[in-house]
């Protein structure tokens, strides 16, 4: 578990699937990610034993839960991933409407570097971006990362802006 001045970050259980469902049903939260607003949530725990929860077992990281201290409430989501298509590691995040502009996705990234970092001993880690997702483009420079080249996950997708 990580924890910054206003969330606790932990790994997704299954017992998330509900907030976790809410988050990515919102179109505007996956409005840059390539990626279709959930319709259900045994879509969300699909997606959590897939992703998260498998990314925990083979790679010992993966995408975190992240909670409102103030409320409890999972927010939204930050936290490392291997991407295969790349053989990188990405950075990544994702909140709900209502917390954007508040700093939360550099506030919660900055542990999850270091984390990977100096835990993981990690010597490079990546941001995907699509160009017109400005918020997101801040965040990655705030961490310290530059843009470095253009690439696509999947031939039939739009590039993305490669930052590490």
């Amino acid at each position: 578990m990580l924890e910054t001045e206003r969330l606790l970050l932990r790994k997704f259980t299954l017992d998330d699937a509900e907030e976790y469902f809410q988050l990515n049903a919102n179109a505007d939260v996956v409005r840059y990610t390539g990626q279709a607003p959930f319709t259900s949530v045994d879509e969300a725990v699909a997606v959590l034993k897939s992703a998260p929860l498998r990314d925990y077992q083979i790679h010992g990281f993966g995408r975190l839960a992240c909670i409102n201290k103030r409320s409890g409430r999972l927010i939204g989501f930050c936290g490392l991933k291997y991407l295969a298509e790349l053989d990188e590691i990405d950075i990544g995040y994702r909140f709900l409407p209502e917390f954007w502009g508040r700093g939360l996705a550099t506030e919660s990234s900055l542990p999850v570097m270091e984390y990977g970092r100096n835990v993981l001993g990690l010597k490079r880690i990546i941001g995907l971006v699509e160009p017109d997702n400005i918020g997101s483009v801040n965040v990655l420079k705030k961490l310290g990362l530059a843009f470095e080249r253009k690439v696509s996950l999947d031939p039939a997708e739009t590039e993305m802006d490669l930052y590490a």
